[in-house]
């Protein structure tokens, strides 16, 4: 089935490859929304609606979703977690597909890291190291904070334990604080990697984006998934049969 799209945020890099994955999967991109458009007629428009535009914007995208009934897939980064708890209760009130990262390799990723650190005891000191480009606004990424779910929640650790990143005389380091460490420079479209690391041994997890491609055409599968669904939130894992 052909679907109507409205990307919001298209002009920036993402939404550009958004609308190239949205044609190469046959459906029409019914408008692509930026600062100055009319976000109420894009959306209003449109079958189901893709978000890759800026923070400060989510609340009203979700909003209109909500009111006009219309499924919206958000991967959007850089809220707050008081913001994310606001946005939560809005985003529930449709179809909503919300994720840091629509790669299929990053989500398998994911999944490998959290049956990991479910695995490996506290003494297989937990850190995260991500790369992106010169130009992203926000640290640490959104992967980043979803491999940082995957390692805390299976060891009974919150965001508390996070550690990110250090200088001067920090001390021995604990076992239950996972580093987190962010790393720009350059054109890098994202590279992320998780490291167990005891006495005598370390396990590396690691995922290395080449491409935007790979996230437009998750999103765009993603939306297509999201039509017809009943109102709630839903992750990436369950578009992919993951979950």
């Amino acid at each position: 089935m052909s679907l109507k799209i409205c990307i919001v945020g298209a002009k920036g890099r993402m939404g550009q490859a958004i609308a190239a994955a949205v044609e190469e999967a046959g459906h029409t991109v019914s408008g692509g929304v930026d600062q100055g458009d009319d976000l109420r007629a894009g959306i209003a428009a449109a079958d189901a609606v893709i978000d890759f535009s800026f923070h400060t914007v989510t609340e009203e995208v979700f909003s209109l979703c909500a009111e006009l009934g219309k499924p919206v897939v958000c991967g959007t980064t850089g809220h707050s977690q008081e913001e994310k708890a606001k946005l939560l209760e809005i985003a529930a009130k449709t179809a909503t597909v919300w994720a840091g990262n629509f790669s299929i390799g990053v989500n398998l990723l994911c999944y490998l890291v959290e049956k990991a650190a479910g695995i490996l005891p506290l003494e297989y000191n937990a850190e995260i190291v991500e790369m992106h480009h010169r130009l992203k606004k926000d640290a640490p990424s959104g992967t980043a904070l979803m491999l940082a779910d995957a390692v805390l929640e299976p060891r009974g650790l919150n965001y508390d334990d996070l550690r990110h990143g250090r200088e001067g005389i920090t001390g021995e380091r604990t076992e239950r604080e996972v580093g987190m460490h962010s790393l720009r420079g350059g054109d890098v479209v994202g590279d992320h990697t998780v490291i167990f690391s005891d006495v005598g041994e370390r396990v590396e997890l690691t995922h290395k984006a080449s491409s935007r491609a790979i996230f437009a055409r998750g999103a765009v599968r993603a939306a297509a998934w999201s039509v017809g669904k009943e109102p709630g939130i839903y992750g990436i894992r369950e578009v992919l049969g993951l979950a």
